[in-house]
C-alpha cells in the first residue's frame, strides 16, 4: 500500500506515514494542514560513519585547571542494542530516527541514524536524555508511535511530547525497529 499523500510505500498495518506523517486514511483533498516546510532547502551534513560503540572520551585537568570531570563524564552511560545489528553506547541527550534533525533552536549530544528499509521509523521519531540518573524517551510525534515494554509491567505506548522512564532491561519500540536499553 502506498500514502495517498506522497506515495511512499507504507508497510503493513501502518497508522501514519513515515515520510510525510498523514494519516493512511488520508487522500490529497482531505489534508488540511500545508507542509511545514515547503520550501526546505536544508543541506543535511553526514552523519559521522558508523562504528561498533560511540564514545565519549574524558578529558583529564590541566595543570592550572581544577580536578572537576566534565558534564558528560557526570551523566550515566547507557548503552543502545538495536534491532538493525548496531550498538551505541550514550550520555546526555539526543534524537533517534531514520534522518534526524534537531529544531534550529534544539542542540542534541546525538543523532543516531536507523537503517529502515520499511521507513516505519519517522525521521525524527524519538527523542532521549538522563535526568536525576533515569533514562527517558520522547515520541516526536512520529508516525507509528514508540511503545516501552518493562517487565513485568505491560506495555505501555508513549503519548507524543511526554518524556517516559525506561529502565535498564526494557525494550523501546520505534515502528518495526526497536532497542535494547543497558
Amino acid at each position: 500500500m502506498n500514502c495517498q499523500i506522497c506515495g511512499e510505500h507504507l508497510p503493513r498495518g501502518a497508522m501514519f506515514c513515515g515520510g510525510c506523517g498523514s494519516s493512511t486514511t488520508a487522500t490529497p483533498a482531505s489534508r488540511k494542514r500545508a507542509d511545514p516546510r515547503p520550501s526546505d532547502t536544508t543541506i543535511i551534513q553526514p552523519l559521522p560513519p558508523r562504528s561498533t560503540v560511540i564514545s565519549v572520551p574524558f578529558w583529564p585537568a590541566g595543570p592550572n585547571e581544577p580536578a572537576a570531570a566534565p558534564a558528560e563524564a557526570l551523566r550515566t552511560r547507557y548503552t543502545l542494542q538495536f534491532s538493525t545489528g548496531e550498538t551505541v553506547s550514550v550520555r546526555g541527550t539526543g534524537l533517534i530516527g531514520r534522518r534526524p534533525l534537531p529544531q534550529p533552536t534544539e542542540t542534541f549530544d546525538h543523532l543516531i541514524q536507523i537503517t529502515d528499509p520499511g521507513r516505519s521509523v519517522s525521521k525524527s521519531h524519538l527523542e532521549f536524555g538522563q535526568h536525576d540518573g533515569e533514562f527517558w524517551v520522547n515520541d516526536r510525534f512520529s508516525g507509528n508511535g514508540t511503545v516501552v515494554l518493562q517487565a513485568p509491567a505491560s506495555a505501555v505506548r508513549c503519548e507524543p511530547g511526554q518524556r517516559y522512564p525506561v529502565a535498564r532491561g526494557s525494550i523501546v519500540e520505534i515502528g518495526d525497529q526497536h532497542f535494547v536499553l543497558r
